[in-house]
């Protein structure tokens, strides 16, 4: 059963309604009592959460969450080198920026923000994003 199909059938129950033929259910029926409604409303919003969670992971990159091997972690490092921008990369890979910039921090090509001499807030050397402009002084 597809979770659209199950949500239908679950409102329509918390409704007290006949999933199939739309008529009320009867008064006496155990969908009447508060601990099967709660549980009725329960299951309703287990499954409205499982479809936003699947449509907002939809929305991320593909290789978002999987394991880097040392082919595509020479291969970003080779491009972050080169010049190309940690989004390029990211899309080239089909990862988040964030998750580049975390990787090349790990593999010691950036500097942690944590490492840093100079306040958060100071412009950065372009030839060089993890590197403060103030830090040649």
């Amino acid at each position: 059963m597809e979770s659209e199909t199950a949500r239908q059938i679950l409102s329509k129950l918390i409704e007290g309604l006949d999933p199939d033929t739309g008529k009320p259910l009867p008064t006496d029926s155990v969908l009447h009592r508060a601990p099967v409604m709660r549980a009725l409303l329960a299951g309703l919003s287990a499954l409205r959460l499982s479809a936003a969670r699947a449509a907002r992971r939809a929305q991320l990159p593909e290789n978002v969450g999987k394991s880097w091997d040392d082919e595509e972690e020479a291969t970003v490092v080779n491009l972050f080198k080169s010049g190309t921008s940690l989004d390029d990369i990211a899309r080239a890979h089909g990862r988040t920026s964030r998750s580049i910039q975390l990787r090349l921090e790990h593999l010691g090509v950036l500097r942690t923000r944590s490492s840093f001499k100079t306040a958060s807030d100071q412009p950065t050397d372009p030839q060089d994003p993890g590197r403060t402009s103030q830090e040649d002084t």
